[in-house]
C-alpha cells in the first residue's frame, strides 16, 4: 500500500508579497504569461509589473474569459506558444488557477499561483477542475505535479469581499470530514496513493484552526483589519486544506457540490458555499452523532455559510431537481463512492432533503 503526500514546491504568505512576484518568477523562467481577470489587472497589475522591472524575466498579461473549460485552456495554450512564454502565472481565484495549471501541464512549463482571494483550496493542488463553457462540472484533470510556487499577499486578501474568505472556510470545512471518510475506507487519494499520517494531521489541524479562528477572522475582515486570526484562516483555507484534501482524498461533500452544479440556480454561489452544504449532506449520510451535526450546522450559520437549498438559490424545490443533483453526485466516477459504505442515488436524495430540513430547523432557532 503506497502512501503519497503532495505539496507545492514553495508556499509564500505575507503582507506585500505581490511586489515579489517578479523576483520569484525570475527563478522559474525568462518570459511569463500572466493569466488575470480585468478587475484583477486594474487592482494589482501595476504592482506586479513594477516587481518585474529589476528582474531578468519579462511578462505578458492575458485576460481570463471566466470559465476553466477546455476551450479556454486551448486558447491560452495557443497564446503561450505564440508569445514564446516559458512560465505561466495565475493571479486571482480558483478557476484562473485551474486554467493556469492545466495550460502549464499541456505546454510543459513551470506554473506560479498567486491567489488574491482565499476562497478555495485550489492553489496548492496538482488538480484542475474542468467545467463546460456554461459552468457545469465536467471532470477532474489530475496533473503530474503541484505548482512550483504559491504566493499570497494577505493585504490584498484582507481587502477582498469577506464572503469570498468565508466561502474558502466552507471549502476547507469539508477537508477533515472527507479525509476521515477516505482514511476509513482506505480510498485512493487525489495523489494516487493512500493517505499519510502527516496529511491526515494537517487535515485535522485545518479543522481545528477553522473552529478556533473563523469567527474572529470574519469580524476582523468586516472591519478591514489584517490580524493573526486572518493570517491563520488564509493558511488553513489554502495550504492546510490544499494538502489535506489532495493527500487524504475527497468524498461526499465535493460530490454533492458537483451534483449541485446541474442546477442553474446554484451557479451564482461560490464553490465553498456549495461544499459547505455538501459537508452537511455527507454528515447526514454518515449518521454522525447529533452533537457533531449541530456543531457544524451552527458553525456554518455563525460564519454565514448556507445550510439550506434556498440559501443556495434553489427557491423552488422539486423532486425532479433534487433527484438530478443526487444522480450527478452519485455518478460512478465521482468521489461519493470514497465513503466507507455503499451510497446510492436514493440515499443521496434522502440525505439532501434531510440536510435541508436540518438547516431550516437550526435557522429557525
Amino acid at each position: 500500500m503506497t502512501k503519497i503526500l503532495f505539496s507545492p514546491g514553495k508556499y509564500i504568505q505575507g503582507p506585500g508579497e505581490i511586489n515579489n512576484v517578479g523576483k520569484y518568477a525570475a527563478g522559474l523562467g525568462k518570459k511569463a504569461l500572466i493569466l488575470i481577470s480585468a478587475g484583477g489587472f486594474r487592482r494589482n497589475g501595476q504592482d506586479i509589473l513594477d516587481g518585474f522591472e529589476t528582474e531578468d524575466c519579462t511578462c505578458e498579461f492575458e485576460m481570463f474569459n471566466g470559465e476553466c473549460s477546455y476551450n479556454e485552456i486551448k486558447r491560452i495554450s495557443a497564446l503561450v506558444e505564440e508569445k514564446q512564454c516559458d512560465l505561466i502565472i495565475g493571479v486571482g481565484g480558483g478557476k484562473i488557477f485551474d486554467t493556469a495549471k492545466a495550460v502549464a501541464y499541456y505546454e510543459k512549463t513551470p506554473v506560479m499561483i498567486c491567489p488574491t482571494i482565499a476562497s478555495t483550496d485550489a492553489p496548492c493542488s496538482a488538480l484542475s477542475v474542468i467545467y463546460t463553457d456554461e459552468g457545469v462540472f465536467e471532470e477532474y484533470l489530475f496533473l503530474p505535479s503541484n505548482p512550483n510556487i504559491v504566493l499570497l499577499d494577505t493585504e490584498i486578501i484582507a481587502k477582498s469581499p469577506v464572503r469570498l474568505t468565508m466561502a474558502g472556510i466552507g471549502d476547507a470545512l469539508a477537508t477533515y470530514f472527507e479525509a476521515r471518510a477516505c482514511v476509513e475506507s482506505e480510498a485512493t487519494t487525489c495523489a494516487n496513493g493512500k493517505a499519510t499520517s502527516a496529511a491526515y494531521a494537517l487535515a485535522k489541524l485545518c479543522f481545528d484552526t477553522l473552529m478556533e479562528e473563523s469567527y474572529k477572522a470574519k469580524v476582523a475582515l468586516e472591519a478591514g483589519a489584517l490580524t493573526p486570526a486572518v493570517e491563520k484562516i488564509v493558511e488553513a483555507n489554502t495550504l492546510l486544506s490544499g494538502i489535506g484534501f489532495e493527500s487524504c482524498g475527497l468524498a461526499g461533500a465535493h460530490a454533492i457540490h458537483n451534483g449541485l452544479t446541474v442546477l442553474e440556480e446554484c451557479h451564482s454561489m461560490y464553490h465553498g458555499e456549495k461544499v459547505a452544504f455538501g459537508t452537511i449532506v455527507q454528515l447526514v449520510l454518515e449518521n454522525v452523532p447529533l452533537e457533531e451535526l449541530e456543531d457544524i450546522i451552527e458553525f456554518c450559520i455563525c460564519v454565514g455559510l448556507p445550510v439550506t437549498l434556498e440559501q443556495l438559490g434553489v427557491t423552488e424545490i422539486t423532486e425532479e431537481k433534487i433527484r438530478a443533483v443526487a444522480k450527478a453526485a452519485a455518478a460512478e466516477t465521482d468521489t461519493l463512492h470514497n465513503m466507507p459504505f455503499e451510497v446510492t442515488e436514493e440515499s443521496t436524495y434522502n440525505a439532501i432533503l434531510a440536510a435541508n430540513a436540518y438547516g431550516h430547523q437550526y435557522l429557525g432557532k
